[in-house]
């Protein structure tokens, strides 16, 4: 086994062991104890205590962005840039999981200094990479170096389940917010921990990323319509990946790189979609679509936090344990634009909404909602939902509805699209597409806590959940889609 299979396993064993030891406790989602000091020394009350209470310590590790700063990346360096992303999460979890392993050299400022030196080389390669056929982004280098993040309140190993006892009440704790409850906009002014201070939590969520769906007020508003608004919708059935379509890829994001994720996706329509996809292969592939439609529509799964364990990439091996829920219905939806009509997407339009790393980013791109079916005019932005008795978990992602006519897909997969403006129009430069709208349900089990699939060190929050969708819809049928939301019609 490779030193770097031997890491996960032990990251793997400390999730499994904390979720076993959390459920034992009442089913919570408390985090496991970090149970050395930041200079790799055990706590003077013995290996796992601070003060005689093991308590998880309430910080991650917090890196710029590159790939969202990407504004041009020419055809011969989309491979290097690729791995380059790819790269950089990989050392950010490494780092991550050295400082909870604890140990010698897992200190805050040891760990924090190889990793600068590790990005400088990568950023420094894709640069280079860049730099061979348009102007070199050097400031690209200026992101190398990383600091510790708060993620809230410390949480103490068995305390009990979210919705056990009195219900939280849906206070703002994360949403890409530092541990006072403001938006740091990505930046952790003053969060940097040094070494002697608590370590990163192994794993979460935590028990203040879920709130009673009850607590919640009424806020989910419909906007208004236009005289001239396309009111028709289209609607594509694809099952809800009962044949059982995984993997760790992003061939949006990092395309050619396996497990370049690092989490799990599930996939309905093509049949075909992994890390190595091309649009001839999207094109010439099957679909679980009902109706032709060989788009591609993914996102990460969901988990009960049952202490199961996969040992493979994006599962155990990346920091995700539990098991996978399949969805008990899922719905894609594309709708018109309020201010008019809508135009065709071009075939393999790429489109992610919401951001996988919104912790450490801050909230600017996250947006996924949660609900509860019967419930779905109250939707939490940083917040697991906890249902009544016989409501079910509602996950919505609605993407970009305005594309700039011009490109399938933008260098930080962006700045192709826009979402419309508040009064419905899009954006100088850019025009009205169908909006698609993916509303995936779960039936969890009672009793049960959930958490969707996360990098490591963005410890499965709610806020960090994304979509991502490639159209591939033959031409003719997005034709009629258009027509039927121009014409007011409900069509699938």
């Amino acid at each position: 086994m490779t030193p770097q299979a031997h890491k996960r396993s032990r990251l793997t064993t400390r999730l499994v062991a904390a979720a076993a030891a959390l459920l034992l406790g009442g089913g919570g989602t408390a985090l496991i104890a970090a149970g050395a000091s930041a200079d790799g020394t055990d706590g003077e009350d013995g290996p796992g205590q601070r003060g005689g209470q093991a308590a998880a310590a309430a910080a991650t590790v917090s890196c710029p962005d590159v790939g969202d700063r990407l504004r041009q990346v020419p055809r011969g360096a989309k491979l290097p840039v690729s791995r380059g992303l790819a790269a950089l999460d990989r050392q950010v979890a490494a780092a991550y999981e050295k400082m909870t392993a604890g140990g010698r050299g897992s200190g805050t400022d040891a760990v924090l200094g190889q990793l600068r030196q590790q990005r400088e080389k990568t950023i420094g390669a894709m640069a280079d990479a860049i730099g061979r056929s348009a102007p070199r982004p050097d400031a690209l280098l200026n992101m190398s170096a990383c600091r510790m993040k708060p993620t809230g309140r410390p949480v103490s190993v068995g305390e009990p389940a979210p919705g056990q006892g009195q219900a939280n009440g849906g206070e703002q704790q994360g949403g890409g917010q530092d541990g006072n409850g403001q938006d740091n906009g990505g930046q952790d002014n003053g969060g940097q921990q040094q070494d002697g201070g608590q370590l990163p939590p192994v794993g979460g969520p935590s028990p203040d990323d879920f709130a009673d769906i009850r607590s919640q007020q009424p806020n989910a508003q419909q906007p208004p319509q236009g005289d001239g608004a396309s009111t028709g919708t289209f609607v594509s059935e694809c099952g809800t990946n009962e044949e059982g379509h995984f993997n760790s890829d992003n061939v949006i994001v990092t395309p050619g790189v396996s497990n370049g994720a690092h989490h799990t996706h599930d996939y309905v329509g093509n049949e075909s979609t992994d890390a190595f996809s091309t649009d001839q292969s999207l094109a010439a592939s099957g679909t679980t679509c009902g109706n032709g439609d060989l788009s591609t529509y993914y996102w990460p799964v969901l988990r009960v936090l049952d202490g199961t364990s996969e040992h493979k990439p994006g599962a155990g091996h990346d920091g995700n344990v539990g098991s996978v829920l399949t969805p008990s219905d899922v719905q894609l939806t594309f709708s018109g634009s309020q201010d008019g009509d809508v135009t065709a997407m071009p075939r393999f339009l790429r489109i992610i909404t919401g951001d996988a790393k919104a912790f450490t980013n801050g909230p600017a791109n996250a947006n996924a909602s949660w609900s509860c079916t019967g419930f779905e005019d109250r939707q939490l932005k940083d917040k697991y939902p906890i249902c009544p008795a016989g409501s079910d978990v509602v996950r919505t992602f609605n993407f970009q509805s305005c594309w700039d006519g011009q490109n399938t897909d933008s260098a930080n997969h962006r700045t192709h699209v826009a979402f419309a403006q508040q009064d419905g129009s899009c954006p100088a430069g850019f025009r009205a597409i169908p909006q698609l709208q993916e509303k995936i349900t779960y039936d969890v089990p009672a009793g049960e806590q959930f958490a969707v699939d996360s990098f490591p060190e963005q410890l499965h929050k709610p806020v960090t959940d994304h979509g991502d969708f490639i159209n591939v819809m033959p031409d003719q049928l997005m034709d009629q889609a258009v027509e039927c939301i121009n014409s007011g019609r409900d069509c699938d």
